[in-house]
């Protein structure tokens, strides 16, 4: 959830960790701010609200330091305000920490201090977690770093922290478990922050730290070790990350940029996978599990949101095209309920970031029951992509905007090849069949191109429904999940109350809640469910609601019912979910940027659902 960024080195540090918030913001913006260590002397400055109040609250202050850390916070642990914005002090104000995570036993250990005589100034956990090593250091009398291993031993739940010391003016320490923390290492100097995003300016050589370990830099060197206290041999990585792919690059929000960026990443996502000329798919993460997938008696899909979405979208594809059962499971409710799980099921856990609590949680459920866990991840070197047997990256590329697009997209198209490669080996998939499906799936980012020309048509209809209260999205077959994931957009970015139906269950509910003010998105592209979804659509026009529907280009019949019409081009039934998610990313983002909304940063939400 929350951002967590450092440097240890020769330059200023202050202006690294804030150009670092910035770039971490989408992460959490309830709060933010910066530890300085120079001289001895420990400084502490945060305040509630985004980073660029925190600069404001800086401005006149002596920042000068060649050590410090810095944290934009999403409120777990207290109300977003400034004494629970991180840095927190320990009692003595001699130890500072930030924490990305949730300490489950915060308030028993809570207690346990305040008998020691702490006093806590904050309602957080993390507050108690730095008084913690403050006192295992007193009672024990040992160095920090002891002291920050054995308060590891104690605390129970997730965590990445990092620690400084008036007392070890030259020393940083971090830590993670259930938490991203990767190390940036450049020439004598050391950057640290919850993603790369930060870090990519300065160095391009980075470490991913695991679980239960602890990273100690001191005097130009980086020790890493176990939280036994055993030394281990950092595994340093090349970050294949550009500059500009996190920056708007003259869009107004980052939503826009990769809301637009859809077709390059569907094809980066397709790139060297999908081979026509060759006539055949490859993707390596599945080789040396081809037998699994094939032998399979059914696939489980544990994912959280948007990715739940993309989930849904694979159980049409496998079904479809690979005739293996499919159960799509939300990840935050799959382990509580003691799942059968079998060494023959093979289970995909899809997230953008690879650092969902809950999906890892569900994965790692599944790992111990022997399943087969293969991984669909954006983001290289993240938790989910290290603990599964296999996977594939979808190489979207950065998203920053909270509410995601093109990973959405980019999952899909991976899921589709995964679908199509699986059912090919299954026998259920014809070559005349694959290779149909090959050459229109070469063919979708062009149509997202010419989906993405819509924008001004769909600004137009954005003005006339900024103002409803309430949405209703409707798809049958392949497209239900998308009127899902529109629905989900528009609640998520501006703020109106949406759902999405099967339009056939409308009839089972929803039916009543239409009347001349509400508007009915329909997905209604021609493909086997297209003739019923047209009874659907006059259903609704015979109780008024307002109809603005997706069709296929050339559509006569639903433009003659529809209030308003969004044509896309036509693509197989299979692939429609790729072009016809377009315009609801669209009309999502028009409305909200009209209401005055913060489309990058919506309200209560963060990009990377790091604690359960």
């Amino acid at each position: 959830m929350c951002g967590i960024v450092a440097y240890i080195g020769h330059r200023e540090a202050c202006p690294i960790i804030l150009k670092g918030l910035h770039r971490l913001e989408y992460r959490g913006y309830d709060s933010a701010g910066v530890a300085l260590l120079n001289d001895g002397e420990l400084s502490v400055y945060k305040k509630k609200g985004k980073v660029a109040e925190l600069e404001k609250f800086i401005a006149e202050k002596d920042t000068h330091a060649n050590i410090g850390m810095g944290h934009t916070r999403w409120a777990t642990h207290g109300e977003p305000n400034d004494a629970n914005a991180h840095p927190h002090y320990s009692s003595s104000e001699r130890i500072a920490i930030i924490h990305n995570g949730i300490i489950e036993n915060y308030a028993a250990l809570k207690e346990h201090l305040q008998q020691q005589g702490h006093v806590f100034h904050s309602d957080t956990d993390t507050e108690v977690f730095v008084n913690l090593i403050e006192e295992i250091q007193k009672k024990n009398q040992c160095s920090l770093e002891q002291a920050v291993r054995l308060a590891l031993h104690e605390v129970v739940g997730a965590y990445a922290i990092v620690v400084l010391s008036k007392d070890n003016p030259g020393q940083l320490i971090a830590a993670r478990k259930g938490s991203p923390l990767v190390v940036g290492i450049g020439e004598n100097e050391f950057f640290l922050a919850s993603d790369a995003t930060p870090i990519i300016e300065y160095t391009s050589d980075v470490v991913y730290v695991n679980d239960y370990e602890l990273v100690i830099i001191k005097d130009g060197e980086m020790d890493l070790r176990s939280r036994e206290d055993v030394k281990q041999t950092p595994y340093i990585q090349r970050l294949e990350l550009e500059l500009d792919r996190i920056e708007k690059g003259g869009y107004e929000h980052f939503m826009l940029k990769e809301i637009f960026e859809q077709p390059r990443s569907i094809l980066d996502s397709m790139r060297g996978r999908l081979e026509l000329e060759a006539g055949h798919l490859n993707m390596g993460g599945v080789r040396a599990y081809e037998r699994k997938f094939v032998n399979a008696d059914r696939i489980l899909i544990v994912a959280c949101g948007t990715s739940w979405h993309a989930g849904l979208v694979a159980e049409y594809l496998f079904e479809d095209l690979a005739r293996v059962p499919v159960e799509v499971e939300y990840a935050s409710e799959f382990r509580y309920r003691n799942p059968i799980i079998t060494e023959r099921d093979i289970v995909i856990a899809i997230s953008q970031s690879g650092e969902t609590a809950d999906t890892l949680a569900a994965l790692e459920l599944a790992k111990s029951r022997g399943a087969t866990i293969f991984g669909v991840c954006n983001v290289v070197g993240s938790s989910i992509a290290r603990a599964t047997d296999a996977g594939a990256y979808t190489h979207a590329g950065p998203e920053i905007g909270v509410a995601s697009t093109k990973a959405f997209t980019a999952q899909v198209t991976v899921l589709t090849l995964l679908a199509m490669i699986v059912g090919h080996k299954r026998g259920a998939l014809t070559d005349t069949r694959l290779r149909e499906l090959m050459v229109e799936l070469e063919t979708i980012p062009a149509k997202v191109e010419k989906a993405l020309e819509l924008n001004t048509e769909i600004m137009q209809i954005a003005e006339i429904f900024k103002d409803s209260t309430n949405f209703l999205y409707l798809g049958r077959g392949y497209n239900f999940p998308v009127a899902l994931e529109g629905a989900l957009k528009l609640k998520e970015i501006s703020y109106i109350h949406a759902e999405g139906y099967p339009a056939a269950e409308m009839k089972h509910g929803p039916i009543a809640l239409i009347d001349e003010n509400m508007p009915v998105v329909v997905i209604a592209t021609k493909d086997s469910s297209y003739e019923k979804v047209v009874s659907n659509i006059q259903e609704v026009k015979a109780r008024k609601g307002r109809i603005i529907a997706v069709v296929t280009e050339g559509d006569t019949v639903i433009p003659a019912m529809a209030e308003f019409t969004i044509e896309v081009p036509a693509t197989s039934e299979v692939l429609m979910p790729l072009v016809s998610v377009v315009p609801l990313q669209l009309l999502s983002y028009h409305i909200a940027v009209l209401r005055g909304c913060n489309v990058d940063q919506p309200r209560n939400l963060a990009k990377s659902v790091t604690v359960e």
